[in-house]
């Protein structure tokens, strides 16, 4: 069933420029998604994918569709879906190409939430492919000699920041439980491109530059990315034949010849030997790796269920709190340009953060109150303190009902933005909506195998304790660090109407959410949903996207109380609207499309 749209609604606060690219430490790179010569090489149909996002259009088809970060990898999923594969199938291809085209985001050296849609079962569940803490890993990783936290890069750069990857396994375990194509022809796609080569973009050569004084610090990372010590340039024609052999390991002998083997060993190799920031990653960690099945969380919004994945991501929690909070005020009424909605969404955006600092974790190690996060009468409680006219003062942590005495202290984790999404319908009813990253841009700047390594223990909080109270976040042994990956299923009566995510690090819960308010309320269409520019506030200061219409609302914000500050937010939002058609989206700040028939 195709959501009600509402008419009359203002929607003039579309981006006004085509395209804002920024580095994903949020610098700017590159106002082109692709250069000319790597448009043209695309088919016909991914040319008009092109077209309709530089115009605001959405893709329309009837029968499938895939929308993520690159046009090579949307074309690799393309093919698997009209050759009668399933999301899953189709997952696994666009995953492998977008681990070789936009290797900064994600790839087989990090990990991954997948939110599925069943369409013979008619149900709904999640995979978690978190990164654990290796078993030798202890609390106080992350600190010096003096139990004092590190600064960020000196944990990320390294061995040190290196937890076990999940991606290869969710792979496979997808695949297993709802693939029709034969696995090794999945891997295709990324094997020829990676042997013949492909063009370097814009975005990736912006990337590549900012952080070439980390890579340059590893000779395997920067042999490929700086080849004879500069840094690569748009257009070059890039290849690499060590991906190509590593997906061909994985092709013939599955997850298992990435878990275990030579490559596993070089893994190891490559964390515990990296000079200055070595790491404690072992072959049994790998070895011992699993893809954790979890129930969705899903939370009430207008018509809909809002579902997506539980601890430990924050994404699902926080987004549903965000929404259950807005329940009750009219946003619609308001409208997209009026400070009072910016007002009621940034402050329960505060509200909903302050609990994700306090509460959210991996629920295997740590008591969480998860119902009780999105318990419709607590959320409405808490929905009472935006009732006022001015920013809130303050915010702090609420008391959801909890079987637990225990408390914990507030968090400080640091979560920057990079990742990929990835939306993917299929002919069979089935919905796909994974998020994947190896963390920051590049991870741990550490390669091997043809692929990066993720830094994602930098998600974990720093510390231990506050103030002699624990800290829920903390890292221990085995643990998965808690992430604000927010793929999102969104449900009506039973049904699927939405497949929507993004990158972003923390932001990625206000891009959600405010993408599925412009849609949900304010009678936008995914493409105006996604190109409508970014209002985020997490801890007090209101970021604004610069450079959009949203600028004029500064004045007014600022007026309110709050601290506002222009920046880019380069989100890279993916999103299917499920009716009578399918219509697709792809964020115009990166160089993805979306793709159907």
């Amino acid at each position: 069933m195709s959501k009600m749209v509402k008419s009359g609604l203002c929607v003039s606060m579309m981006m006004t420029a085509s395209a804002v690219w920024a580095q994903e430490t949020a610098d700017s790179v590159a106002p082109e998604a692709a250069t000319s010569g790597q448009i043209q090489a695309l088919s016909e149909a991914a040319r008009a994918a092109v077209s309709a996002k530089r115009d605001g259009q959405v893709v329309e088809a009837q029968n499938w569709m895939v929308a993520a970060a690159n046009p090579h990898a949307v074309e690799a999923g393309a093919e698997v879906l009209r050759n009668g594969g399933t999301a899953a199938d189709a997952m696994v291809a666009v995953q492998t190409v977008l681990g070789l085209v936009e290797p900064q985001s994600s790839g087989l050296g990090g990990g991954a939430f997948l939110v599925w849609y069943d369409g013979a079962s008619q149900s709904l569940t999640t995979l978690d492919a978190r990164e654990t803490a290796p078993l030798a890993a202890t609390p106080r990783l992350f600190q010096n000699e003096a139990g004092e936290p590190l600064k960020f890069f000196e944990a990320v750069v390294g061995g040190r920041s290196v937890g076990t990857p999940g991606t290869p396994a969710l792979l496979e375990e997808a695949h297993r439980r709802w693939g029709r194509a034969s696995w090794p022809s999945l891997f295709d796609a990324g094997i020829e491109l990676a042997e013949q080569g492909f063009e370097v973009s814009p975005r990736l050569a912006g990337l590549v530059e900012r952080d070439a004084e980390r890579l340059a610090r590893f000779p395997t990372t920067a042999e490929y990315f700086l080849p004879g010590g500069a840094p690569l340039q748009v257009g070059d024609v890039l290849t690499n034949s060590a991906y190509a052999q590593t997906l061909n390991v994985l092709a013939a002998k599955g997850a298992d010849g990435f878990y275990t083997g030579s490559i596993a060993a070089d893994i190891v190799a490559t964390v515990r030997g990296a000079e200055g920031n070595p790491g404690v990653l072992s072959q049994t960690d790998l070895a011992l790796y699993q893809v954790k099945e979890r129930d969705a969380v899903c939370a009430a919004y207008r018509a809909y269920d809002v579902c997506g994945m539980g601890p430990p991501s924050s994404g699902a929690l926080t987004v549903g709190q965000i929404l259950g909070m807005l329940y009750s005020y009219d946003l619609a009424a308001l409208g997209a340009e009026n400070p009072e909605s910016w007002r009621l969404i940034g402050d329960a955006s505060r509200l909903a953060f302050a609990d994700r600092g306090r509460y959210m974790a991996d629920s295997d190690y740590v008591p969480m109150p998860t119902a009780g996060l999105v318990d419709k009468d607590y959320l409405a409680e808490r929905a009472k303190l935006l009732a006022g006219d001015d920013a809130l003062p303050e915010v702090a942590p609420g008391n959801p009902e909890f079987d637990h005495a225990l408390n914990w202290a507030n968090d400080e984790a640091i979560e920057l933005p990079s990742t990929s999404h990835i939306s993917i319908v299929d002919q069979y009813g089935n919905v796909l909506s994974m998020t994947t990253t190896i963390e920051n841009a590049f991870g741990s700047r550490l390669m091997t195998n043809g692929f990066l390594l993720n830094n994602e223990l930098t998600d974990f909080s720093f510390r231990t304790h506050r103030d002699g109270v624990p800290i829920a976040n903390r890292l221990e042994p085995g643990k998965r660090p808690r992430s604000s990956m927010s793929p999102t299923i969104v449900m009506q009566d039973g049904a699927p109407v939405l497949a929507i995510g993004s990158p972003g690090g923390s932001r990625i819960i206000g891009y959600v959410a405010t993408a599925i308010v412009g849609w949900a309320d304010w009678g936008m269409d995914v493409q105006q949903a996604l190109s409508a520019p970014h209002l985020v506030n997490r801890f007090g200061t209101y970021d604004i996207e610069q450079g959009t219409d949203a600028e004029a609302l500064q004045t007014p914000l600022e007026e309110m109380g709050y601290k506002v500050n222009l920046r880019d937010l380069t989100s890279g939002l993916h999103a299917i609207e499920i009716g009578e058609t399918l219509k697709g989206g792809a964020d115009p700040r990166r160089e993805g499309i979306a793709l159907g028939e």
